[in-house]
């Protein structure tokens, strides 16, 4: 039975035969908007479900974890008893720790100039407590949780502020897990941001083929080199918001102009504060809008100001059912009936936005700016459900040899 990599796990075709869905003419005003039924089935229904599996897939990781992570106040997994302050000042540390928070790590996001403090809650404190006690003990400082960020997962208007001049012949960045060395692409540097770092995975592997492989799978830039920033490895708290603006620093600080994040989370302070300043150094961010579907909440880093938020469509350009959403829209990419490269070198069938993000990345490097990457674009439908249009179009790898 063919399998497929979708929301971070392998589903049977036949459990994705529901997904595989026409277009339903714009994004779920929560789930109890009234619908039409596609293909007999009612998108309603549909978004529901794609509501609870991210629900018990979150639900279930913090349970398996339970020593390790715990959920915020607002039901996203988080880093226990840690929590991040975004341009702490030394009075606002000074009175965290007098009030019993201990200052774990300090400094500044390398690349980036953004001050911040990691500290460790009061053992008596619930995280719902600690960040109410912190954000009145530091004013000064933006006081949030240190929350995950998952593999994979609409839109309203345009998007703009991107940085221009990207791409040339510098390499693409990719922030994800690792890449393998049998993913067919050149890896001209791989680090790591979490325990266990740099260790290969299935969808970093993927994500790195799909912007630059060169063998049998094609990405949109064959033979670019490729920088990667592992910021999962083997560490059940990895892809955590400190560990993902550490990447987005790191690349800036390495020339890298364009960076793809096939990953998605809640807003966090810290994020945003190194996503502005790493593009005012000239980084153009990439990220996919994720798959938990249109009720979702919006995706992020895709929904940051300036960053290029792409969805997905399939082989006969439908956007996916279930493709997140943002609070911008600004490509669409092929994401369904293609391949990407495995860990082992073979080839196997993707689906999700995830694999979309890399594709309008591959092609802005080509490129060079993104006004010609929306030059290129060529419009298939509404601007809700594919942006400025469909970029890559012709680039997905398809099963069978069919390119």
């Amino acid at each position: 039975m063919k399998q497929y990599l979708f929301l971070g796990l392998v589903l049977p075709t036949a459990a994705l035969a529901q997904l595989g869905l026409p277009p339903v003419g714009g994004v779920l005003r929560g789930v109890q908007q009234t619908l039409p039924r596609v293909d007999a089935l009612p998108v309603v229904s549909t978004a529901r479900d794609l509501v609870r599996v991210r629900t018990d897939r979150l639900r279930d990781l913090v349970s398996r974890y339970p020593r390790v992570l715990e959920l915020d106040p607002d039901g996203n997994p988080a880093v226990r008893g840690e929590l991040l302050m975004t341009g702490a000042s030394d009075a606002d540390v000074a009175a965290a720790e007098a009030a019993g928070f201990h200052v774990i790590e300090r400094g500044a996001i390398e690349g980036a100039d953004v001050r911040f403090a990691r500290v460790a809650a009061p053992s008596r404190l619930s995280l719902s407590a600690a960040l109410k006690r912190l954000r009145k003990l530091a004013p000064g400082s933006a006081v949030s949780a240190n929350p995950l960020h998952f593999e994979s997962g609409s839109a309203g208007g345009g998007a703009g502020g991107f940085a221009e001049g990207a791409g040339g012949g510098a390499p693409a960045g990719v922030i994800d897990g690792g890449v393998s060395a049998a993913a067919g692409v050149r890896v001209a540097e791989q680090r790591g941001f979490a325990a266990g770092a740099p260790s290969a995975s299935a969808h970093g592997t993927a994500v790195a083929s799909l912007i630059a492989g060169a063998g049998r799978v094609r990405g949109a830039a064959p033979g670019v080199p490729v920088v990667v920033a592992d910021i999962y490895g083997r560490d059940p708290a990895g892809g955590n918001a400190l560990a993902l603006a550490k990447a987005l620093g790191w690349m800036a600080g390495r020339g890298v102009k364009v960076v793809t994040v096939s990953l998605v989370g809640p807003a966090n302070p810290l994020v945003q504060a190194t996503v502005s300043a790493v593009q005012r150094r000239g980084l153009s961010v990439v990220a996919a809008v994720g798959n938990d579907g249109p009720a979702a909440p919006p995706a992020y880093p895709a929904s940051y100001p300036g960053v290029i938020a792409v969805t997905a469509v399939d082989g006969k350009n439908r956007a996916l059912i279930e493709a997140g959403r943002a609070l911008h829209l600004d490509f669409a990419a092929p994401g369904a009936d293609m391949l990407a490269t495995a860990i082992d070198g073979s080839a196997r069938a993707v689906r999700g936005t995830s694999f979309a993000a890399p594709l309008v990345a591959g092609r802005l490097v080509r490129l060079g700016s993104v006004s010609a990457l929306g030059a290129e674009a060529r419009a298939i439908g509404p601007a809700k459900l594919f942006g400025r249009g469909l970029v890559c179009g012709d680039c997905r790898t398809r099963p069978g040899g069919r390119d």
